[in-house]
Parts: C-alpha cells; structure tokens; sequence
C-alpha cells in the first residue's frame, strides 16, 4: 500500500515538473539565499529539490551541492538549468533512506518547501539529521498548520492539499530537538516563486544549529 501511494505521488510531481516552464521559476527562495549569505561555505544537501533553483544558486555561491528528489524530471530540469549557469550538483532520485548518504557529511541541509508525507516525515527529518555534521545548520522554510486560509482565498499561492502535510513550530522544536533554535516563526510571507507559489500565504521558518 506504501508502495502505490509513493509511486502516485512521484507520478504528481513528474506531471508538474514535465512542463517547459519551471514550477516555482528559476530564481532561488529568498529565506534560503538570506541565509546563505550569513553561513561558511561547505557542503549543502538540498531535499525534495525539484527544479534545482536552490541548489543551483547555492553552487554558484561556492558550495558543494548534493539534491535529492522522488522526481526524474525534476531532475532533469535541474540538471540543465545547473549547465546553463555552468555549475555541478551532484543530484540523486528516490527515497531518502535509499540514496547512501554518509552521516556526519554536510555542513548545511536545505528543506524548502520539502513537505514529506507525515508517516514519513519524522523519519526522514531525524534521517537527515545524521546526515549533518556537528555545528552544521538546517535552513527550513514550508507551509504551516493554518495555510489553507491562505489557499482559500487564493489558489495560486499553492502548497499541499492534505493538513498533515503542513507543519508548525511546535513539531520542529520537538523533532530537532537536539539543535541551538537560532531563528523559529510562525508568519505570513509574500511569495513570488514561478506559477507555483503566488501571492500571500502562511509558512513556518527555521534556521537550527545542531549542537
């Protein structure tokens, strides 16, 4: 049963990536490249990144960039927008738990707007988290509890359909628990990423030093 509701989901996102536009543009999310800006460069695995325009800003940037996606054609669009920039990413498709990543690997992890399936979604954050090394960083911005009002009022702005699959400050506090809270909000923030995600909506932000 696993197995058929991952095969439908990667089904969605390989229709919605197939397009020749990119879903949410080519230009990186703004919470992400603020927080670039501030860290030392190193290693940086991107999750559920699609297109590619996190990790392909990302390594222009100077960093080591590792991606992975359930998407083969998000893949693809990644792959060549990172050639029309001239830059590497080494990017993977499948689940998480079957990709190899070493522990202890990354200096930073990228979730923007990585919204796992909630049967999934504390393995796969507590997953990840061995994956960073001591004093490295998560840089997370997703939909929070309470963004369907936003979708209501406008379609457009996006994000997913099922409430389980928003997340709030409380479950992040909790799920990495073992990390310095350097910035955790609950606001509303004006999006402007490709047709994906247009307009107002509500998100959740979190830049955490594993300690």
């Amino acid at each position: 049963m696993k197995e058929k509701i991952m095969d439908a989901w990667t089904e969605k996102w390989n229709t919605k990536f197939s397009t020749e536009e990119y879903a949410y543009g080519k230009t990186p999310n703004l919470y992400l490249a603020e927080k670039l800006e501030n860290l030392p460069v190193g290693k940086i695995l991107c999750g559920a990144e699609g297109e590619g325009r996190n990790a392909v800003y990302a390594a222009k940037k100077g960093w080591e960039v590792a991606a992975f996606d359930i998407s083969e054609e998000g893949r693809k669009k990644a792959m060549r927008l990172a050639k029309e920039n001239q830059v590497e990413i080494d990017y993977k498709n499948g689940l998480l738990p079957t990709l190899g990543y070493k522990p202890q690997r990354f200096d930073a992890i990228a979730l923007i707007y990585a919204h796992f399936p909630k049967n999934i979604r504390e393995t796969y954050h507590k997953l990840l988290d061995t994956y960073l090394k001591s004093g490295g960083y998560i840089i997370l911005e997703a939909f929070r509890v309470g963004h369907e009002a936003y979708q209501k009022v406008n379609p457009n702005v996006g994000g997913p359909q099922q409430k389980d699959f928003l997340l709030s400050d409380k479950e992040l506090k909790e799920t990495f628990s073992n990390y310095e809270i350097i910035e955790l909000l609950e606001t509303e923030t004006m999006l402007n990423e490709g047709d994906g995600h247009i307009g107002k909506g509500g998100v959740v932000r979190f830049l955490g030093k594993k300690m």
